[in-house]
């Protein structure tokens, strides 16, 4: 059976501003909330989904966020 070749889910632009803010938050400097007024990251996943944030609010190809579940 042939491979299936894979959609990117996220543009390299996007992956790039994760990498950024991943190094952020492994030398202690990534805040969090408007202004970093909501003090330091505290897990990766919030460090990527900041990222993510980012890259979004930049026009760069992300996934848009999930919804709340009723």
């Amino acid at each position: 059976m042939a491979k299936k070749k894979s959609k990117r889910k996220y543009s390299k632009g996007a992956s790039e501003e994760v990498e950024n803010e991943m190094s952020r938050y492994k030398r202690g400097k990534a805040k969090s909330g408007k202004g970093g007024k909501a003090g330091k990251v505290k897990s990766r996943k919030q460090a990527i989904a900041i990222g993510l944030s980012k890259a979004r609010k930049k026009g760069k190809k992300a996934p848009k966020k999930k919804g709340k579940k009723s």
